[in-house]
């Protein structure tokens, strides 16, 4: 499988995830929100951005309990929660956000 973005098309695996992480670029995620009838807002990228600081730290993608809890260290209570996360991400923040981010599935979703 595979999505084109900017002219380059780049692999992906069946659930649509990348296959090399350091192809992504912020347009891979415009085309994935637009896959998933999505349109990305700041907010939106305030969390994919911090998905992927939070990769290139721990070298790993957070399931959605993690995720949930270092949001909101870093950004605050009202976002570090699951209902906000979920309006943000409504197909689960750990799996999805994490597709946008370009990032590897997190251990433990199915």
């Amino acid at each position: 499988m595979a999505i084109e973005v900017e002219g380059k098309v780049l692999e992906t695996d069946e659930e649509g995830y990348l296959v090399n992480l350091s192809d992504w670029m912020p347009g891979v995620a415009e085309i994935m929100a637009k896959d998933d009838d999505l349109e990305l807002t700041d907010e939106h990228w305030e969390i994919i951005n911090f998905l992927r600081e939070y990769y290139e730290e721990y070298q790993i993608a957070p399931a959605v309990r993690v995720l949930t809890k270092a949001v909101g260290k870093k950004l605050g209570k009202e976002k570090g929660n699951s209902k906000y996360l979920y309006a943000l991400f409504p197909y689960g923040p750990g799996k999805q956000a994490c597709r946008f981010a370009g990032l590897p599935k997190p251990t433990g979703c199915i």
